[in-house]
C-alpha cells in the first residue's frame, strides 16, 4: 500500500531532482471529493530508488473497522517501510517492530518505467500558492515506452527549483494528493535503501502473516513460561 502511493514511474515528476528527503501527507478523496484516507509519511528518493515510511497508527481511514488499528499495533505491523528498487527489480516491505520483511519482484515493465525517461508533456494551468511556496500548477502526462500513460497535476514551487510540492493523481473515482513538506535536498544515505540484515524474509503476504502470528504466539508462550518459572 505504501509503495502504491508513489507509482515508480511518478518519480519522473521530480525532474532534475534525483535525491531528496521530505515529510509527506497523503490524502485519498472519493468521487464526492470527501476524504477517505489521510496519512503522514517519510519519503526519500535516491536516483530511481524510493523509500517510504509510514506509521499506520497516525493514519485516518474512514473504512477501517473499529479495533483494526489496535490489532496492527499488537502484531507489530503499525510501522511499515517500503523500498522500491528498480535496479534490483524488487520491492521490499519491511516491518521494523517485528524484524520481518516481504520481498516482491517488480515486473520488467515496472522496472523499466522507473529507470527510463518517459515522454513528458507539461501544460501550465495557472499559478497558486502551496504552504507559502509560489507554484506553477501544471497538467503533466507521462507516456512510458510500454504501458499506459500516467496523468498528474503538479504544483511546482518556483522558489524550490520547480520541485513539485504537491502531486495529484486520479485512479478511477478516487483522487490521491501527496504534499511534501520539510524538503531536504541533501543526498539521503544509500544504506537507507537497503533491506536490513537479520530480518526474517517472506515471499508472499499469507506467509508473512503466518510468520508474524507464530512470533506473537511464541513470545506470549515465553512470557507465560517466565511467569510460571518454566522459562
Amino acid at each position: 500500500g505504501a509503495a502504491g502511493a508513489m507509482n515508480a514511474s511518478l518519480t519522473k515528476l521530480f525532474g532534475d531532482t534525483k535525491a531528496f528527503s521530505a515529510k509527506a501527507e497523503v490524502k485519498v478523496l472519493d468521487s464526492d471529493q470527501k476524504e477517505t484516507v489521510s496519512m503522514p509519511m517519510d519519503f526519500a528518493l535516491l536516483d530511481e530508488s524510493v523509500r517510504v515510511g509510514i506509521d499506520m497508527a497516525q493514519m485516518k481511514n474512514r473504512d477501517m473497522p473499529p479495533g483494526a488499528m489496535d490489532q496492527l499495533k499488537q502484531m507489530g505491523m503499525a510501522n511499515v517501510v517500503s523500498l522500491i528498487r528498480p535496479d534490483k527489480k524488487m520491492i521490499y516491505v519491511i516491518y521494523p517492530d517485528t524484524k520481518v520483511l516481504m520481498t516482491m519482484p517488480m515486473s520488467q515493465a515496472e522496472a523499466d518505467s522507473a529507470r527510463k525517461t518517459p515522454k513528458i508533456e507539461k501544460k501550465a494551468l495557472g499559478k497558486e500558492t502551496v504552504d507559502g511556496h509560489p507554484c506553477v500548477k501544471n497538467k503533466v502526462v507521462l507516456t512510458p515506452e510500454a504501458g499506459p500513460p500516467v496523468e498528474a497535476t503538479t504544483w511546482n514551487a518556483t522558489d524550490l527549483k520547480d520541485f513539485p510540492v504537491q502531486i495529484q493523481t486520479q485512479e478511477q473515482a478516487n483522487t490521491s494528493v501527496i504534499r511534501f513538506k520539510q524538503i531536504q535536498f541533501a543526498k539521503p544515505d544509500a544504506k537507507a535503501f537497503e533491506p536490513p540484515a537479520g530480518f526474517t524474509e517472506y515471499k508472499d503476504p499469507q506467509e508473512l502473516m503466518q510468520g508474524i502470528m507464530k512470533k506473537m504466539l511464541d513470545s506470549k508462550k515465553n512470557g507465560e513460561d517466565q511467569k510460571t518459572g518454566n522459562g
